[in-house]
């Protein structure tokens, strides 16, 4: 299945309506140019002819007299049974109406068929207009016509093959072409292909005039018949480029539809077929039949040849009708809009109804209306084609662009790095909208067409001219508000980020400028809205007083909400906390993660996130402002010097500071407080470490394992938990012996068995030796 067969059909369509309508022309006899007034004169001229074409004006004089006389006498039999009741005869009933159109049109073609096949007869029998025929003049006459059908075509196909190579190139370059878009190369390479098709047909007619002029016939005289042949040659020579230049079946770059090289084929072979078979039966065949041999003849023939191309087109529909339906259901699946997908899968399922119907009512005009309605329905086909190719061609341009990224230079992305993002995201939206008012005015141009909508009467109107300014000033507004919003956000950007703005930007400027940001979109929002009602002749003067009416009823019943923005207005103005900073805002501590006008996000230790309104805050504790501290107190036992504690704090900050880790976190000296306490089991002494914002944690968790390791080494203890044992004293102040035993645990001989296995050179524990805890009993006195 291909992908589309609708322009196809379209093409078609246009093709059979032109060439069914040459029939009243074609029937008229030969043009009336030079030619037609010599071939009038010559008739004249002969007096058989003259004589034979005097009898037969006169017949028909009396056969329309007597046609007068019935169809009065049946309008008025009509008229009396359609108005039983007092009507007047045009007020017949649509089905009445239906049935009369349909029985003359019956008669009509029954009264040429008649004369078809009388004229026929008549011919045989050696009776009518036959007696005068000159069997020489006619082997003559069609020996020469015929010369001159074959150089004119032997001519064409000459300058064809000589133009191959323009078409080779044009071809060639509409494919890999630079510098255009694809769909714009390929419209510029059509349009130079059916210029290049145009100059090949025109020659070929030149040359064919040339030869029938000067070298076949009568030398410097174009006959008759050359004539009507050479004009049917430029006009369907003609349509054949143009149909050509949908289906170029033998160049891909030169094909304005998006089918198959099959399919193209198919289309072109079978237009081609129809143009050449009708075109030159109705434009010259018919015209000579009229002349040599009988205008009923001619009149028959070209009835025959409608009602064969009618029954043609019908064939034609219903044999791609599934066809033609896939394609455009797979067109519908493609779609982007949901208007357009709809419409093509309903067209899809009616589409042959509506050309049938069409076919149909050209039929029936060119039966019933010959000299109004099928220049009518010509023209309006015309426009048609021609504003639904146009809309068709600029909504695959309109596709094409939206299907295709826009992007940036290097050095502007790393500027604005989200400009492209959002410019991918806004103008294929819009060609978006443009598309759905292209599709718009051309359905108000093919109704204009076709009678159904006066187009330039409405524009003419206030309404019309005022819709139309309305919709281009939103559509101007709303770019307007777009393009305006695509230069704040994105100077908004350019100051935050680090490589093009200002350095890098603070915590306060990055919460500020998005805060402004969305603020700035509200803003955008809220004005274009406004201004586009206020444009469409909406009064938004009560939609702002109900606005105000509504902002009040929510102040009063969302206390909480105003108060969270308040709060939230002053924190941001007087730089409370930013985003990043570690705060204690509402009992809880962590970062801050998102900071809004009316809350805070905070993740804590944890990793649970919490959102605090600004309402519940009363205090913020920001850790992250220009400095902080380190607080430590560090105990030691009562025995041990205050002094040489103080000097290992020291020599363990000075360790610190000369880390490659930690000293460009420290802003100033060690701060010694002394002792702040005498504790139950310690000394406490206190030491305060200055160090850059954030990292006084990690600066004192460094500085905690320094202490440790300083105090190991100079034997200072740290006081822990421990027990002390009092066995009393005696009267005279000694203290008695204590009976201790201690029992070694399991696990500490299984640890000793394997040492002493482990052990070969080592000594031998001896047997009263064993580890025993350290137990401290003493007396009043003396220490044991």
């Amino acid at each position: 299945m291909q992908r589309s067969r609708l322009l196809p059909l379209m093409a078609w369509l246009l093709t059979a309506l032109m060439l069914v309508g040459l029939p009243t022309q074609a029937q008229e006899g030969p043009p009336a140019d030079g030619p037609a007034y010599s071939t009038l004169a010559d008739l004249l001229e002969n007096e058989a002819s003259r004589s034979q074409l005097i009898g037969q004006l006169r017949d028909l004089a009396a056969n329309g007299q007597a046609a007068a006389a019935s169809t009065v006498d049946s309008a008025t039999s009509s008229a009396a049974e359609a108005a039983p009741s007092g009507q007047q005869a045009d007020a017949a009933s649509l089905p009445r109406q239906l049935a009369e159109l349909t029985s003359t049109i019956a008669s009509q073609i029954g009264s040429q068929l008649e004369g078809l096949a009388s004229a026929l007869g008549g011919l045989f029998k050696g009776t009518g207009p036959g007696q005068a025929f000159d069997m020489a003049a006619f082997t003559s006459a069609a020996l020469n016509l015929g010369l001159v059908i074959a150089a004119t075509i032997a001519l064409f196909f000459v300058f064809r093959r000589l133009a191959r190579p323009a078409f080779d190139a044009t071809s060639r370059w509409s494919l890999s072409g630079q510098g255009m878009t694809p769909v714009l190369r390929l419209v510029v390479a059509v349009a130079i292909a059916a210029v290049i098709d145009v100059l090949v047909v025109a020659l070929a007619y030149v040359g064919g005039n040339l030869l029938a002029t000067f070298a076949i016939g009568e030398s410097g005289e174009l006959s008759t018949r050359a004539s009507l042949f050479l004009n049917a040659f430029l006009i369907i020579e003609l349509l054949k480029a143009g149909v050509r230049m949908l289906f170029a079946s033998r160049y891909e770059g030169l094909r304005l539809l998006p089918i198959t090289a099959t399919e193209a084929s198919y289309w072109n072979r079978w237009l081609a077929r129809l143009i050449g078979l009708v075109g030159y039966g109705l434009m010259v065949v018919v015209p000579l039949l009229n002349y040599y041999l009988s205008p009923a003849l001619g009149q028959g023939m070209g009835t025959l040849i409608m009602l064969g191309a009618f029954v043609y087109a019908v064939g034609v529909v219903l044999k791609n009708r599934q066809r033609l339906r896939d394609g455009l259901d797979a067109q519908a699946a493609k779609a982007s809009m949901a208007a357009t997908r709809v419409s093509l899968k309903l067209f899809a399922r009616i589409w042959h109804l509506l050309a049938i119907a069409y076919f149909l009512m050209v039929l029936v005009l060119t039966f019933t209306r010959p000299e109004d309605a099928l220049p009518f329905v010509m023209l309006a086909t015309l426009q048609t084609l021609a504003v639904v190719g146009a809309g068709m061609l600029l909504s695959r341009l309109l596709t094409q662009t939206i299907g295709r990224r826009i992007h940036l230079s290097e050095d502007l992305k790393r500027k604005l790095p989200l400009l492209e993002t959002r410019l991918n995201a806004y103008v294929p939206n819009l060609l978006r909208v443009i598309r759905a008012l292209i599709l718009i005015v051309v359905v108000m141009i093919t109704a204009g067409a076709w009678g159904l909508f006066d187009l330039g009467g409405w524009y003419a109107t206030d309404l019309g001219r005022g819709l139309v300014a309305k919709v281009i000033s939103v559509l101007v507004i709303v770019t307007m508000a777009m393009a305006l919003w695509v230069g704040l956000a994105s100077l908004i950007e350019h100051r935050l980020n680090p490589e093009t703005g200002d350095g890098e930007p603070t915590a306060r400027a990055q919460t500020l400028l998005s805060l402004f940001r969305n603020a700035l979109a509200i803003t955008i929002i809220a004005m274009t809205v406004m201004v586009v009602l206020s444009e469409i002749g909406i009064n938004i003067g009560p939609l702002i007083a109900g606005a105000g009416v509504l902002g009040l009823a929510i102040g009063f019943g969302a206390q909480k909400l105003v108060q969270d923005i308040i709060t939230g207005v002053f924190i941001q103005v007087e730089n409370a906390m930013n985003t990043g900073d570690v705060v204690t805002v509402g009992g809880v501590t962590g970062t801050a993660e998102r900071l809004s006008i009316r809350s805070v996000g905070i993740r804590d230790l944890s990793g649970t996130y919490h959102i605090v309104p600004f309402s519940s805050v009363d205090t913020v504790s920001n850790y992250m402002r220009e400095f902080a501290y380190h607080v430590g107190e560090y105990g030691i036992a009562y025995r041990e010097s205050i002094d040489e504690a103080i000097e290992c704090l020291k020599e363990a900050f000075e360790e610190l500071a000369a880390s490659d880790d930690h000293k460009q976190n420290l802003l100033a000296p060690l701060e010694v407080a002394g002792v702040v306490a005498l504790a139950d089991s310690s000394v406490n002494i206190r030491v305060r470490l200055k160090t850059t914002p954030g990292t006084q944690w990690a600066t004192g968790r460094a500085y905690n394992r320094l202490v440790k390791m300083h105090f190991d080494a100079a034997g200072i203890e740290i006081p822990f938990p421990h027990t002390t044992l009092y066995f009393g004293e005696d009267k005279d102040g000694s203290a008695p012996a204590g009976n201790v035993r201690v029992l070694e645990g399991r696990a500490s001989q299984r640890a000793t068995q394997t040492q002493d296995a482990s052990a070969d050179d080592a000594e031998p524990l001896k047997s009263d030796e064993r580890s025993i805890p350290a137990v401290d009993y003493r007396g009043e006195n003396d220490e044991t």
